[in-house]
């Protein structure tokens, strides 16, 4: 059974190295790529404040989370939760370079020793749609998703958003043969590879109307570039 775990975090600010911490989490469940119910949210103590431009982002007031528990005393129960999962997170170095400082904090190993693998839904973006915006709220308008409910950002919120924009990125790719090798990039988002070999591809010739209709517009071409199109210099002589 695959067991995917969909992950957003909120925090103080942008850098975990410079004591920037996790303010909220937020999971969500997908068995056989199906939502199961069996989400994890939850709020934390950061013992700072969040940095102004943060605060406008997701609105989470230091007073709200003053009697919220520490990120590290709550981490047996994250840990058991994230078990062995696949992680799917858009832009994933960011949130695991934090989970990575929360764990570093609490004298345990690395994020990706708990887990199966991570998946980066910002790297699927950008190789599936190159060259246009590909932020969560961009996905949605673009795949259909209802985002309507996102004022501010909230890692819940996020995360139930980027399943289904997962589910969408992902449609199909059940009917793909998948290889066992597997690409590893350097903050250890795991890429499968495609084993196109194996499908057979129909090649449908053009006619003779067709072949004719494509000539016409490469003389046209031709003409306009005043004979320099390249093509030309490799075309047998007639």
């Amino acid at each position: 059974m695959s067991r995917q775990i969909v992950l957003d975090t909120e925090t103080t600010g942008l850098s975990a190295e410079g004591g920037d911490r996790i303010i909220e989490l937020g999971c969500v469940e997908l068995l056989n790529r199906k939502l199961t119910g069996n989400n994890l949210h939850m709020y934390f103590n950061p013992g700072r404040d969040s940095h102004e431009d943060a605060l406008k982002v997701h609105g989470i007031t230091n007073e709200f989370l003053k009697d919220k528990p520490k990120f590290e005393d709550v981490l047996p129960q994250i840990l058991e939760y994230i078990q062995g999962a696949e992680i799917i997170i858009h832009n994933a170095a960011f949130d695991v370079g934090f989970l990575n400082k929360e764990l570093e904090l609490a004298g345990l190993k690395p994020f990706k020793s708990y887990v199966s693998s991570v998946t980066d839904t910002l790297a699927m973006a950008k190789e599936m749609y190159p060259g246009k915006r590909n932020s969560l709220d961009a996905l949605c308008d673009r795949l259909g998703v209802d985002n309507s409910g996102r004022t501010l950002h909230g890692a819940l919120l996020d995360a139930e958003l980027l399943a289904d924009v997962y589910i969408n990125l992902t449609r199909g790719q059940d009917a793909l043969l998948m290889v066992d090798d597997t690409s590893e990039s350097s903050d250890g988002v795991v890429v499968a590879a495609v084993d196109l070999s194996r499908f057979t591809l129909q090649v449908l010739a053009a006619n003779d109307q067709e072949l004719a209709a494509h000539e016409e517009v490469m003389v046209q071409i031709d003409k306009s570039s005043g004979g320099k199109t390249i093509w030309r210099k490799f075309q047998p002589a007639a």
